[in-house]
């Protein structure tokens, strides 16, 4: 257990969410920075969470900064072997764990980047997420205590 100040950190997934759902939690937890988490930033099942939508509603309807972070994404055989069952959860995991660890994605990382931020992803639940993975991982890795809460 760290001694450092604890970090708020939030994650968030789109799925089985109305628009007005997932801005009213970001909203009402005061988040200041949404950090997308997502391989697929522009799928039409995205609705209102793709990309270039997602932006500009977090900036006008709550005035939150939008940082899409691709180190920290699966890649897509990954997700795909996951997906298809080819893999189960905990190799899946295995090898997303390992991955951060090979981009060592907690080198560039500050408390100021992760304070009151917001893990997007589409899973509605974290507990089979990736983005309970990378916090978990910048927890194991980094001096910062981040401490989650997962909007759901």
């Amino acid at each position: 257990m760290s001694n450092a100040k604890s970090i708020p950190v939030f994650t968030i997934g789109f799925t089985k969410k109305t628009a007005k759902e997932f801005f009213e939690l970001l909203r009402v937890e005061r988040v200041v920075r949404l950090l997308d988490v997502r391989l697929n930033t522009t799928s039409q099942l995205s609705a209102f969470a793709k990309q270039q939508d997602l932006t500009y509603f977090l900036d006008a309807l709550c005035g939150i900064e939008y940082v899409h972070l691709p180190d920290w994404t699966p890649t897509k055989e990954m997700l795909s072997a996951y997906q298809k069952k080819d893999i189960g959860w905990a190799s899946y995991q295995d090898k997303f764990l390992n991955l951060m660890a090979k981009r060592r994605i907690e080198k560039d990382l500050s408390p100021k980047l992760m304070a009151n931020s917001c893990l997007l992803c589409s899973e509605h639940l974290p507990h089979h997420c990736h983005r309970r993975l990378v916090v978990d991982y910048l927890n194991e890795n980094t001096g910062l205590n981040l401490q989650v809460k997962h909007l759901f």
